[in-house]
């Protein structure tokens, strides 16, 4: 629990539900801007200290910023660095947050685990699966893909039959006004401002390992030099810091070369992508089950598609409709209906013109 808006809801829909409620608050990362002058403590986990005792519930902090500057902020840094675009929130749901409510869970007693992710489960054949929150807007499903059963299992999400609209006006008539009218951050947790200035900061010798690399085209003629892989992401346009009297968008990043590859808007177009490191609590409905879907990115519509498996142990997967900027390092999650069954990470596009 952060003390913020969704938390303070799903804490207080427990209680009137007849759960006894505990609270934990994970610490990851120190900014700035979480401090009041004079004070050690977080904001956020003043704020859950001070809702806990309102409603007169346990609360705990559980202190990760070590192991999450070793495994998550190592890990957003080492795939900008190798040209890829991570998502770290899909890193940190199972390794971080749902491992430490279910530690501190079973440390404690509690049967189950709770947050205020806008989603919902359902059980199908014995396996429980995430699906869509009610609220289009707001649905978290995207970043829960990797998941195991044992977690979900144990899962509450209280909001995921609420949109945001109704979360507010609750904890209104509750009277947590201050709460109902928190501001969200749609940032990543853990960086303030531009990405690339959080890579020069916590990896100060990168800029000047990967100076001197160059803008290329499709067919691998130079077009002048750039900043370095890592400060560029496919689909990108602006801040290309060169002039080529067209638009030019980022198509493909190769860290070995250094090389950023420019083209049109119509390259970034593909109808096939290939996916690795991918999980399914049923994997033979990536194959075979009908209205397969799949999203690209945090919000994109979900596509229609099917998938192969190829000999490799990557999906092949195939759009009837052509897809903008695949991006490799983010997720691609799978759907049927609005039932998640599936993900895996964006690959490497090397190659996939063999299967267009």
């Amino acid at each position: 629990m952060s003390g913020g808006t969704d938390s303070s809801a799903a804490c207080l829909l427990l209680q009137e539900a007849g759960f006894e409620v505990t609270g934990v608050t994970m610490r990851v990362w120190d900014l700035p801007r979480q401090f009041t002058p004079g004070c050690d403590v977080p904001h956020f986990i003043a704020e859950a200290q001070a809702l806990a005792a309102r409603l007169g519930i346990a609360h705990h902090v559980a202190d990760e910023r070590e192991a999450f500057r070793q495994t998550v902020v190592r890990n957003f840094i080492d795939e900008y660095a190798a040209g890829r675009t991570p998502n770290p929130c899909v890193m940190c749901n199972p390794l971080f947050k749902f491992r430490v409510l279910t530690e501190w869970a079973d440390r404690l007693g509690c049967d189950y685990i709770a947050t205020g992710h806008y989603v919902n489960t359902e059980t199908v054949n014995g396996k429980t699966y995430i699906r869509m929150g009610d609220d289009a807007r707001k649905d978290q499903s995207y970043f829960l893909w990797r998941l195991s059963q044992e977690t979900l299992c144990r899962c509450l999400f209280p909001l995921g039959g609420m949109t945001k609209t109704d979360v507010r006006a609750y904890l209104d008539n509750r009277g947590f006004s201050v709460q109902a009218r928190q501001e969200e951050s749609m940032e990543v947790c853990f960086v303030e401002g531009d990405y690339r200035d959080f890579l020069r900061e916590q990896a100060p010798d990168l800029a000047k390992r990967v100076a001197g690399g160059w803008f290329v085209d499709k067919t691998g003629h130079k077009l002048g030099e750039h900043a370095g892989v890592p400060f560029y992401t496919v689909g990108q346009r602006k801040g290309l810091g060169i002039a080529l009297g067209r638009p030019a968008y980022v198509l493909r990043l190769n860290a070995e070369k250094n090389t950023v590859v420019l083209g049109t808007e119509e390259d970034l177009l593909t109808t096939a992508f290939f996916v690795t490191g991918w999980q399914a609590a049923d994997p033979a409905v990536l194959t075979d089950e009908a209205g397969l879907t799949v999203r690209i990115r945090y919000h994109s519509t979900p596509i229609p598609c099917r998938c192969e498996h190829l000999d490799d142990g990557r999906l092949l997967v195939r759009l009837p409709q052509a897809a903008s900027a695949v991006t490799p390092g983010q997720s691609a999650v799978f759907y049927v209906g609005h039932r998640l069954v599936g993900g895996g990470y964006i690959d490497s596009q090397r190659g996939i013109g063999l299967y267009l």
